[in-house]
């Protein structure tokens, strides 16, 4: 006895809201324990039997109703009673599961698993209003359903020759995994996001050949070419710069390191970032200094001034009138 009252499930409520999924719990919970033939017509179940089935189907009821049915002690008896009095929800449930039968279609779910709970749930119902619900009427209600843009689809499934329902929605929730995979890979990744692979130049030989790893030879060697002719273009401009501010500046060491077009030291000109207006400053003292450059005479001891047109200045020629007198 202690091994059925273990035995759980949710009691038959006052209401009987739930009467038909509990008759079906009780006639299972019953056969498992040899009690069965205890709620069957004409049944010749010992004394023993009658009351272990009765203490168990009362253990299962709701505290009012065991109050209701306190004076009844065969289980048959109120077997029957509970029936009369709730038999009624088929009448109830059995219109509300054959309209969500009808209108019960696969695109109207976001998931094969919404789906066959829904499937299950109506079926179930159906069935325990003694409505017969095969394997090929599921299978139908689902390739019926399929949605517009998934016709071939459907065709494709159906032309597999299914036999049972759940074959058919084992192979869609695989497909339904697979596809939910393939589009999260999508959207960590779209396609053309990712960069190319690094490439690395290993070593080049007198015949030109590049080896390289990732993309190939071929993109090896034309990466390597490119990076060295953009070095050689670097140093050629290099080379170029420091050639004019020699020019410019003489050799001393001080003036080649001197911009020559902002006057700034540290850096060469090609990498000058000194503003315009202070450029152009720059620029035009250097033009005015060429326009006031000192100019001195030289000549040799052998030279004759005097055939030089020098006016001749004494110091009274500095003075005025006033100051003469």
């Amino acid at each position: 006895m202690s091994n059925l009252a273990k035995l759980e499930f949710v009691a038959l409520d006052i209401t009987g809201k739930n009467y038909l999924s509990w008759v079906l719990d009780a006639e299972i919970h019953l056969d498992a324990n040899g009690l069965g033939e205890t709620i069957k017509e004409s049944n010749t179940a010992s004394k023993q039997d009658k009351a272990k089935a009765m203490i168990f189907l009362r253990h299962h009821l709701h505290e009012g109703l065991k109050a209701e049915y306190l004076t009844v002690k065969d289980p048959l008896t109120l077997w029957k009673n509970l029936n009369e009095r709730y038999d009624h929800q088929k009448t109830v449930i059995l219109p509300k599961a054959r309209y969500e039968w009808m209108h019960l279609r696969l695109q109207d779910f976001k998931t094969v698993s919404e789906f066959n709970s829904a499937m299950f749930r109506i079926s179930s119902q159906l069935k325990l209003c003694r409505e017969n619900i095969t394997d090929q009427d599921m299978l139908e209600k689902t390739f019926s359903t399929f949605h517009a843009s998934n016709i071939l689809l459907q065709q494709q499934y159906r032309e597999k020759g299914f036999t049972k329902y759940s074959e058919l929605i084992s192979c869609l929730l695989v497909a339904e995994q697979n596809n939910e995979l393939l589009m999260k890979n999508h959207e960590s990744r779209p396609t053309g996001s990712a960069s190319f692979p690094e490439v690395n130049v290993a070593m080049h030989n007198n015949s030109g050949q590049f080896q390289g790893r990732g993309r190939g030879k071929a993109v090896a060697m034309v990466e390597a070419v490119v990076e060295v002719v953009v070095e050689a273009a670097a140093e050629k401009w290099k080379n170029n710069e420091e050639k004019i501010e020699k020019e410019k500046g003489g050799h001393n060491k001080e003036q080649e390191n001197s911009c020559y077009r902002c006057g700034g030291k540290g850096h060469w000109s090609r990498t000058c970032r000194t503003p315009k207006h202070l450029v152009d400053l720059y620029q035009a003292s250097l033009k005015n200094k060429e326009k006031n450059i000192e100019t001195n005479f030289v000549c040799d001891d052998n030279f004759d001034i005097s055939q030089l047109d020098v006016t001749h200045l004494d110091v009274a020629d500095f003075f005025t009138e006033e100051n003469k007198n």
